[in-house]
């Protein structure tokens, strides 16, 4: 019996967010997530997947990878990500991982930091969320993760109020984040009507929604050693655009 994933879908795009914004990235969406963020646009890939096998997603990837084989680069690119959903709820998202870094990609995994992630192969870069107040999941966040985290993983707090932001500084300064890798203060980008899943848990009430101007003078005039960052291809695409 074929090792198999069930996935959304998979991709070529440019990488939207993290450290690595702007560079090609072939992204893989599994299907399935046991949270419900506020402010979550990937709604559709709570239950829409087909199982594959991974030499399947392989050879997809491959060929997506395909065009850029003679390209000079300082690195393999596309890059590749593994995203949802949340991948780490299929077990075998690690092999695949593996199999990508022996094969030459640089990996990638976006994960919401509510599993564990020290399973993950050494050599994939894990960018983990630490859920802010505004997301309604905070107490979902598995802090037992921080002493697994290395320079090469990012943090990633999406912030989408002034609550979001002060517990963010908070956690921030408490446990030296950025003594530990890249810290990211990502700007919640509003959902469209089609994105608001009816299961999304609300925002708390009595917090103050932030704009992303707001955010990025906060982050200099406390002088954070972050990095602040939109969702890129929001900006290039249509923010419910798929596939990109």
């Amino acid at each position: 019996m074929p090792e198999t994933l069930v996935v959304n879908e998979i991709y070529l795009s440019l990488q939207g967010e993290s450290t690595f914004a702007g560079l090609p990235c072939v992204f893989v969406r599994l299907t399935a997530c046991d949270l419900r963020c506020s402010y979550c646009d990937t709604a559709y890939a709570f239950a829409e997947g087909k199982k594959t096998s991974l030499e399947e997603v392989e050879r997809r990837i491959a060929n997506l990878a395909l065009p850029f084989r003679e390209a000079p680069s300082l690195m393999r690119l596309p890059l590749v990500e593994l995203t949802g959903g949340e991948p780490l709820l299929q077990e075998n998202a690690l092999p695949l991982m593996q199999r990508l870094c022996d094969a030459g990609f640089v990996v990638l995994i976006e994960t919401s930091g509510a599993h564990d992630i020290s399973p993950v192969d050494a050599r994939v870069h894990r960018i983990m969320d630490l859920k802010c107040p505004s997301s309604g999941e905070v107490e979902k966040n598995l802090w037992r993760n921080l002493k697994h985290l290395k320079s090469s993983d990012e943090i990633k707090f999406v912030i989408g109020t002034h609550e979001d932001y002060e517990w963010a500084k908070h956690q921030l300064n408490e446990h030296h984040l950025s003594s530990i890798c890249p810290v990211l203060f990502s700007w919640v980008s509003p959902l469209t009507p089609e994105q608001q899943h009816k299961s999304l848990k609300r925002v708390p009430a009595g917090q103050t929604p932030i704009s992303r101007k707001e955010l990025a003078e906060w982050i200099m005039a406390d002088a954070l050693p972050v990095r602040f960052q939109v969702q890129m291809h929001k900006v290039i695409w249509a923010p419910d655009a798929r596939g990109v």
